[in-house]
């Protein structure tokens, strides 16, 4: 999504993607040189290809512009601590364009803070407070949508104001469909439709808006490997026809789940945890570019790595 709206892309139904995918940031092991990252977790691509990352461990907000070998440090950076330059394992962050303002789910601080992307920027403000956040959404009416693991709900707040509302979840934990047990990353559609990962529920739901209750749209069949299961799943994007890709975590892949499907089909990586150029070691979130091509924060291997769709006369 982009600035006060929502950019669904646009990916063609046969889609695939080139196998082995070419590691873009980080590639030099764990670290907190500016080339390197420690646990990263969020992810958000822009027009140009520019990547903004959420570096976890390294408890701060780092920017990568196409064929750059180092990142820049756009908020954080100054260790671990809650004082207005510093974040503590910052986990998800959207770009608001409208507003040139960076929103951090600042996660070990239990708050929601705004940073602007104006240069000379030395601090943060507060949106929110005492909310055990992980994700973050921004819809077309620029209400900000954010996930509460302390609460097992998602709640939507106007910008500047401090009482959100419940839009999922709510119900304590649980596994029925009014419930959730640990919202992890979201995605809002442009009819604000709230698509979550129910990470200990192993699936995907979908709620519509004013919905009391969600939908099962991918997983649900307890932890497993089938592909009619997911196991712990993060990140996730909805495209434009309805199908949902997920950061299939535990499994080590990523899934593609199209609409109304029983069951997944997997685009990247494979069962066995590894380094190697097809394998992922706990993949946690995931974009794409305008070109359809597919990036993906390998967790457990501290880099980001681009899947090329392939270009053929049914998806090009």
């Amino acid at each position: 999504m982009y600035g006060g709206s929502i950019w669904i892309p646009n990916i063609p139904a046969g889609a695939r993607w080139m196998q082995n995918g070419v590691i873009i940031a980080g590639n030099h092991g764990e670290g907190f040189n500016t080339n390197q990252f420690s646990e990263p977790l969020g992810l958000f691509v822009d027009d140009d290809e520019t990547m903004i990352i959420a570096d976890n461990w390294n408890h701060r907000i780092i920017q990568w512009k196409k064929g750059d070998t180092d990142g820049t440090i756009l908020a954080g950076g100054h260790g671990e601590g809650n004082r207005l330059n510093q974040l503590n394992s910052p986990t998800d962050m959207l770009v608001d364009k409208e507003t040139k303002n960076l929103i951090i789910c600042d996660r070990g601080n239990q708050r929601v803070v705004q940073w602007s992307l104006r240069s000379g920027t030395s601090k943060g403000k507060v949106l929110l407070d005492k909310i055990f956040c992980y994700g973050l959404a921004m819809d077309d009416q620029r209400y900000l949508y954010v996930t509460d693991i302390g609460q097992n709900e998602v709640r939507r707040y106007k910008i500047g104001e401090k009482n959100g509302t419940v839009v999922a979840g709510g119900n304590g934990p649980g596994a029925d469909l009014n419930q959730l047990e640990e919202p992890i990353k979201i995605f809002v559609d442009q009819k604000q439709t709230v698509y979550i990962s129910d990470n200990r529920n192993h699936r995907v739901v979908k709620w519509n808006k004013g919905a009391k209750a969600g939908i099962v749209v991918a997983g649900g069949q307890a932890e497993g490997d089938a592909l009619t299961q997911l196991f712990s799943p993060i990140g996730l994007v909805v495209d434009r026809l309805g199908t949902i890709y997920v950061a299939d975590t535990w499994n080590h892949r990523i899934v593609r789940w199209p609409k109304g499907a029983k069951q997944g089909t997997v685009i990247a990586g494979k069962i066995d945890s590894n380094e190697g150029e097809n394998q992922f070691e706990f993949p946690v979130d995931l974009s794409f570019d305008r070109d359809g091509n597919l990036y993906v924060v390998d967790w457990g291997n501290h880099r980001v790595k681009r899947f090329f769709i392939e270009k053929t006369q049914n998806n090009s």
